[in-house]
């Protein structure tokens, strides 16, 4: 069984992804040579993560294959990376071992007292919310996450890595590809059980596995199907004190974008909208309560909380309209942004772009249902084309099929195929006192994307 110590010289293939950046932060932080390819990587052409990247000391190669060296000893791939890229090639002809993001998350996850938080929705903000706690308590607690903290990126890091002195390292399990199975934590976190990328009874089966392999294990005792497989009810919470759970919070409150609830006396206040943020918040009290972090030092630390990057990231706000960035991108993440997002304005207009065409065939029928359940009357929602990132696939569904679907619900339901179109095909829409929601994920682009709706935005008189 191969180890950490095993390897100096490692090269991940994609690295500026959210998970495989996370990654080799981390191992440059504890000492080694990390260099690394992307497609995104062009000549001549600034690109952010890359300046980043190195400027953490990590050595970026375009996707050419001059990264990969007989130097080299170590491979690591997403999930992504087909047989075919040029580096994966090149390291099989000089017979470098080759190890998924995943299998590399499990070997560092070996090293230390890891919390791995799992479920289909909420990972990343309940990891950073956690990691937010330990810190402020004191713990210098470890990061693997897939999205940046606020606070971290202010200080021009990626922000969703870090070593951390103490022996609590607090990671994100995915269930997408499978991989949460690996992970061995001193504690689970099981955020919830929704139909994303695999059907349900898959997912329960991964999640079954991942609570085995949990020293202790928390569920979201809300959540019908989590709850299923709670290990012990004094552990898990709920905002429902019928359904006995250790840790339960009342008196939610919603005011803009600043949300409150109460758990055993203690008044819990922080900045992120939605009761699926609650929840999330609730999960990491939970978790940090159960090693020792008093109520007073979460509730210190979440009040300080400053979010995580495209999780309901305020882009500005003019003449009474808010313009919201968020990552959300299955059906249960579309329907909670929208709730969430609708307290800031008395109309709410979401924007989103499906990824990837079997994925939005796998879950066109759900997309609708919690979509049209989530919307009043005065809402409406936009979508543009499917974000298609290469690679084979039978383009036989469109976006503009899920938008048809919900005009047959008789939803204010609007198609603009180009998305370089929707501020101004959107402009007539707007008023004061509105919110335009962005949703959507994996497109690199988004974040662009929403800057260029802001300036347009700006430009209206």
């Amino acid at each position: 069984m191969i180890t950490l110590k095993d390897f100096q010289n490692i090269f991940f293939i994609g690295v500026a992804g959210t998970g495989m950046s996370a990654l080799a932060q981390y191992l440059k932080g504890i000492g080694k040579n990390v260099s690394g390819s992307d497609r995104y990587f062009k000549p001549n052409e600034f690109n952010e993560t890359k300046d980043k990247l190195e400027a953490e000391g990590i050595i970026c190669f375009e996707q050419t294959g001059e990264g990969v060296t007989a130097s080299t000893e170590l491979v690591i791939v997403s999930t992504a990376i087909e047989d075919t890229v040029v580096e994966v090639q090149k390291a099989k002809q000089l017979n470098i071992p080759i190890i998924k993001r995943s299998e590399l998350l499990a070997l560092i996850s070996q090293s230390k007292k890891t919390i791995a938080v799992g479920g289909t929705s909420g990972k990343s903000t309940t990891v950073a919310m956690l990691f937010e706690i330990l810190d402020h308590a004191g713990l210098q607690p470890g990061l693997i996450s897939g999205a940046g903290l606020t606070r971290l990126i202010k200080q021009n890091k990626i922000g969703n890595a870090q070593v951390g002195s103490g022996e609590w390292l607090i990671i994100e399990a995915d269930e997408s590809d499978g991989s949460i199975v690996q992970y061995k934590p001193e504690i689970g976190i099981l955020l919830n059980v929704d139909k994303d990328h695999k059907d349900i009874d898959e997912l329960i089966n991964l999640f079954i596995q991942f609570k085995q392999n949990s020293k202790t294990f928390i569920v979201n005792a809300d959540n019908k199907l989590a709850a299923t497989l709670s290990l012990n009810k004094q552990l898990d919470f709920s905002f429902d004190e019928n359904n006995n759970a250790g840790y339960c919070a009342n008196n939610f409150k919603q005011d803009g974008f600043v949300i409150s609830f109460n758990v055993k006396e203690t008044t819990f206040t922080l900045h992120a909208p939605g009761k699926h943020n609650a929840e999330n918040a609730l999960a990491a009290i939970a978790a940090a309560n159960f090693i020792g972090v008093d109520l007073n030092t979460c509730a210190e630390a979440l009040q300080q909380y400053e979010g995580i990057y495209r999780r309901h990231q305020l882009i500005g706000i003019k003449d009474g309209i808010t313009l919201i960035d968020d990552f959300a991108h299955n059906p249960a993440k579309c329907a909670a942004s929208i709730r969430a997002c609708q307290p800031v304005a008395a109309k709410l207009i979401a924007w989103f772009q499906p990824h990837g065409y079997a994925p939005t065939r796998f879950l066109r029928a759900d997309y609708v249902k919690e979509i049209a359940a989530a919307l009043r009357n005065e809402d409406e929602i936009w979508m543009s084309e499917i974000f298609y990132a290469g690679g084979t696939a039978l383009k036989d569904i469109s976006a503009n099929d899920l938008i048809n679907d919900l005009k047959a619900l008789n939803k204010n339901a609007f198609f603009v195929e180009h998305r370089a179109d929707f501020p101004d095909a959107v402009q007539s829409h707007l008023a004061p006192d509105c919110a335009v929601l962005l949703m959507g994920a994996r497109d690199p682009g988004l974040e662009g994307f929403a800057k260029f709706v802001w300036e347009k935005i700006e430009s209206y008189k």
